[in-house]
């Protein structure tokens, strides 16, 4: 049994070598400058033991953090497997971000070497050197540069206990959180995903999978890639999603499965009918958040199931939660029921258990002797976090769930504070923290409006230092609002990934404070809600356009 990823590819290429491991699509090529086709298992390895003999000429090793900046390019997952081999841990990258996002990574992470697309260096030393880091930075077709130091944990066992990954996920009291993601984690959901069966079930050496997901997050790279590895199957990993080429893409690059976001079937429904609907081969859809009203049309039109799945980047397939099986409840946001090894707990806020139909925060846990197992290892650097997370045994998902009558877990809400826009999970407090660097802002608070797309979109309430009322002089005051508005987005576009940037920016006199002074959330997302359309409230959504870099 391989107790690592690089031993489970490897494995993977001896069983099944000229089988294809990785396929770009044309479309992808051309938008990075690549080869298009299909690289096969062995090749795969070939590149990826040529890789693994570079880094450990240049002596990196078991304890050492090396950032991936590649976006979904098959070189990410090349140099992740080859890094593997050695024991060390790679943290993605999101091509998005900004210096503020970069800085803080570089910083917390202490990755020591960062591989990245030339046109994203700049970016990467300016923010090294605003975090006091002497990164170390090169591109995929440059040898690696000696190892700043030697490898934390050099005479260590390289096992499935050892940190293959540290993945950031949004902070909802402070900054994103580094979670620790070992081998097991990974190698768990590969095989959950090859064991799942019902309507998810996999095809050895057979089936192709599609998905415009990055890989800078769990899905892509734990479900996705591993799950195709476990069974020799072909991943098609594009840029990101098309919608006008979507269905040319599915139908050339012969994918029997997708994964989708739940903005991506709402705009395809809006495309009309054809009689090419159904012409692919897509056995099932995996993913989440689909809009309710839709689900059902959907599967009609197009002629596959999308099977609704909870998880989180802290329970990996330790607690992952699929509607594989009928009834689905197509519809109802109705994400299934846990199987046998998972263990799950609905309690309201007194901590105790709900009962059928009522609302609460979903807790859960592996079954049998190590409740943890799949999950996460820690949050980096955060001890007491992990232990509030794992408070009594349970992992607090902090998600608000109920269980109907036949035992059917469904998707409420989310009770952190946490927007989640076209699968980007945002943290509130992030972005207040960057927008409170704008000499304009005195005061910030930031909160989800309902967006027909993307699910959520970001609104900003600010107290500006320069007061503007529109009820003294609206025509003034308006325009005012708007060229501050634009100044301010413009500015954040520079500092936060501009998914994160307000959709909306709301001039407000004060915000609805506790008596501590702190932030009522509650009241903030009734009044977020009522802001879109009024004079002070300025639509900033055109300006969130993805960034080139600065060089």
């Amino acid at each position: 049994m391989s107790t690592t990823v690089y031993q489970a590819f490897t494995d993977a290429a001896l069983r099944w070598p000229s089988h294809p491991f990785l396929c770009v699509t044309p479309e992808t090529a051309a938008i990075y400058g690549i080869a298009a086709g299909e690289i096969s298992y062995q090749d795969a390895l070939v590149e990826i033991e040529t890789l693994k003999a570079a880094f450990q000429a240049a002596n990196y090793g078991h304890g050492h953090r090396v950032g991936v900046l590649l976006e979904n390019r098959p070189a990410f997952i090349l140099h992740w497997f080859a890094l593997n081999a050695l024991g060390v841990s790679v943290v993605p990258i999101n091509v998005d971000m900004r210096a503020a996002e970069l800085e803080y990574l570089i910083d917390h992470s202490e990755i020591v070497l960062a591989v990245a697309l030339p046109k994203r260096h700049a970016l990467l030393r300016s923010a090294a050197q605003a975090a006091g880091s002497k990164l170390l930075i090169m591109g995929t077709d440059e040898l690696p540069p000696a190892a700043p130091s030697v490898a934390p944990l050099a005479a260590a066992l390289v096992d499935s206990s050892t940190e293959c990954a540290l993945l950031y996920t949004s902070g909802t009291t402070g900054r994103p959180k580094g979670c620790i993601l070992p081998n097991e984690y990974f190698l768990a959901a590969g095989h959950w995903y090859a064991k799942a069966g019902g309507l998810a079930t996999l095809h050895p050496g057979v089936d192709r999978m599609l998905t415009p997901l990055p890989l800078v997050h769990m899905n892509a790279m734990a479900y996705s890639v591993m799950a195709m590895v476990v069974i020799g199957g072909c991943l098609i990993s594009i840029d990101r999603f098309h919608p006008g080429t979507w269905w040319d893409t599915v139908r050339e690059s012969r994918a029997t499965i997708i994964h989708y976001l739940g903005v991506m079937p709402a705009i395809l429904m809006q495309a009309q009918a054809t009689d090419e609907d159904r012409a692919h081969h897509v056995r099932m859809g995996f993913g989440a958040g689909v809009d309710r009203s839709l689900h059902a049309a959907f599967e009609q039109r197009f002629g596959f199931p999308l099977l609704e799945a909870w998880a989180m980047t802290e329970t990996g397939a330790g607690a992952v939660i699929i509607a594989n099986h009928e009834p689905r409840f197509v519809g109802s946001s109705c994400f299934g029921k846990e199987s046998d090894d998972i263990q799950v707990r609905i309690v309201n806020d007194a901590g105790e258990s709900t009962a059928a139909d009522e609302n609460g925060e979903l807790l859960v846990r592996h079954a049998g002797p190590d409740p943890r197992f799949g999950f996460f290892a820690a949050y980096l650097k955060d001890d007491a976090a992990t232990r509030l997370a794992w408070q009594d045994g349970w992992f607090h998902t902090g998600d608000i769930v109920r269980r109907n009558r036949q035992g059917f877990l469904h998707f409420v809400d989310r009770k952190k504070n946490v927007i989640r826009r076209s699968g980007e999970n945002i943290a509130a407090v992030e972005v207040e923290s960057v927008l409170l660097q704008h000499p304009a802002v005195k005061a910030v608070a930031v909160a989800a409006v309902p967006d027909e797309l993307r699910g959520d979109e970001v609104l900003a309430c600010i107290v500006s230092h320069a007061p503007m009322d529109a009820d003294r002089d609206a025509a003034r005051d308006a325009a005012r609002a708007a060229e501050l508005a634009h100044d301010i987005a413009t500015w954040s576009l520079t500092q936060l990934a501009y998914y994160k940037v307000p959709g909306y920016i709301a001039f407000v006199p004060e915000l609805p404070l506790t008596i501590t002074n702190k932030v009522q959330r509650g009241e903030l997302k009734t009044l977020a809600r009522t802001l879109p359309g009024s004079p002070m409230c300025i639509d900033t959504r055109a300006l969130k356009k993805r960034q080139e870099p600065v060089a």
